[in-house]
């Protein structure tokens, strides 16, 4: 199957296997308000027009290879099916085989909510069960206000929650997301960051 000729089906968000253990609930939620704010034919152009990638794995399902932040948000807000654009068919290979070919390209993220790397066994089953990594919340929201530049890195939003794991606590951000957020701003553009993808640089007043 061509990736440049995609082939588009609407399947159930129920049925999507994730690729990954942890989303940004905070993220999630964010998304979930833009759903709830899309009527009519608003709501039918936004769905038309944000397909998921997904492979197909053992047994002929659909694996996400992104979005994961979307799709748990449609489903939370009861949106039945989304259309995906299959990447690969990958249903001949075994299911350890099959993990294996995800991990050394950077298509899943065996990794739980403290950073820790587990086996292919705990990535869940669903969308549904998606755990919440607040850190991983904390670097989406630090891109969309110019913490660091979109970067076709793997999972770089996870390079700089991991990043931030080590440097703000998990109550702080539990207990004021806004404050944690700037200080993750100033921390972004230290050149303690200068490793990450999408660094952008020192911040000129120090």
């Amino acid at each position: 199957m061509s990736p440049n000729e995609p082939v588009l089906h609407p399947i159930a968000i129920a049925d999507l296997r994730p690729t990954q253990i942890t989303v940004g609930m905070h993220e999630v939620m964010q998304k979930r308000e833009h759903l709830r704010k899309l009527t009519g034919e608003r709501s039918g152009d936004f769905l038309g027009t944000h397909m998921i990638p997904t492979v197909i794995g053992p047994k002929g399902r659909h694996y996400l290879t992104d979005n994961h932040h979307l799709a748990r948000a449609m489903l939370d807000e009861n949106v039945p099916k989304v259309l995906v654009t299959v990447l690969n068919d990958l249903s001949r290979l075994s299911k350890v085989s099959f993990w294996r070919y995800l991990d050394n390209r950077a298509l899943c993220h065996p990794y739980d909510a403290a950073g820790q790397r587990v086996t292919f066994d705990d990535i869940p089953t669903s969308v549904a069960k998606l755990t919440d990594d607040p850190y991983r919340s904390l670097a989406g929201n630090l891109r969309h206000v110019g913490g660091y530049s979109k970067d076709m890195t793997p999972f770089s939003e996870f390079l700089w929650a991991d990043f931030l794991r080590t440097r703000i606590k998990r109550k702080s951000i539990e207990a004021d997301f806004d404050s944690a957020l700037q200080k993750s701003l100033k921390l972004a553009k230290s050149d303690d960051a200068n490793f990450l993808p999408g660094w952008c640089g020192l911040d000129p007043i120090g």
